[in-house]
């Protein structure tokens, strides 16, 4: 009696989860009002430059976002004046659940779980309610070699973002948020994850261009510009990405 009690419980829970999940997709690739995504910064290190950099960040390092995605979106006929509204949180001083080592299913899922209650332990209720938590992991700016890599969840609608702690570095930041972002509302990732390069032609911003190369912008779920056959440059800014019809078509924008 106890184990089938157990089972229904557990089955209910299943599917409370299964439900919410589609209705936040519903809601989040309907686009009927702005998807609220709330920013909160975090010390990865602790180091005396990131503290100091978190000390005076505020909402002028992520002001390309919105308008950003505005610009991207009337591409696409969106008639929503505003799709994403970005907010600064308040920093989070708990460190995140460490990312899995391996990419075992079985290790991403019980990470992603740990990754939401963590997330939401950390997040007490705010206004207006976040329909995106991206947490961003703040370096210092003499980080040693590459940062951890980001992981956005559509799956949660939270993203764990890694950033370096430099006004410099803000405008590269941003592409990362804003890549990240995307994942949250559905998007994949439009590069070969072996080798970093942007797929043709979903990751390519003028796949019909000719000649091909150089191509002067990056797809943004690729992340890189395609330069030459077999060579690409990290994006400087936003204004070197665009997100392109294959992304549209997975967060809702297009057919």
């Amino acid at each position: 009696m106890f184990k089938a009690l157990r089972i229904l419980v557990l089955l209910g829970i299943l599917v409370t989860v299964a439900g919410t999940t589609l209705v936040g997709r519903w809601q989040a690739q309907s686009w009927k009002r702005p998807q609220v995504v709330t920013l909160y910064p975090i010390s990865a290190g602790g180091d005396a430059e990131t503290e100091a950099y978190l000390g005076r960040l505020d909402e002028s390092a992520f002001a390309r976002l919105e308008p950003y995605f505005q610009d991207e979106a009337r591409r696409y006929g969106v008639p929503l004046s505003q799709p994403v509204r970005v907010v600064l949180g308040k920093r989070v001083r708990v460190a995140p659940p460490p990312a899995p080592a391996s990419a075992n299913p079985l290790s991403a899922i019980a990470w992603s779980l740990r990754m939401r209650w963590w997330a939401w332990r950390q997040t007490p209720a705010s206004s207006p309610v976040p329909d995106v938590k991206l947490f961003l992991m703040y370096h210092p700016p003499d980080y040693a070699g590459a940062l951890p890599h980001s992981i956005g969840l559509e799956k949660g609608r939270l993203g764990l973002v890694h950033l370096f702690a430099a006004r410099g570095q803000q405008a590269q930041n941003e592409v990362v948020i804003a890549h990240e972002a995307l994942h949250t509302f559905g998007a994949t990732d439009k590069y070969d994850r072996s080798t970093l390069a942007p797929v043709f032609p979903d990751g390519y911003a003028a796949p019909r261009q000719e000649p091909r190369y150089p191509q002067s912008a990056a797809e943004l779920m690729a992340g890189r510009i395609p330069v030459r056959e077999g060579e690409a440059r990290i994006p400087s800014n936003l204004g070197e990405t665009v997100i392109g019809p294959a992304t549209a078509a997975e967060i809702g924008w297009a057919k």
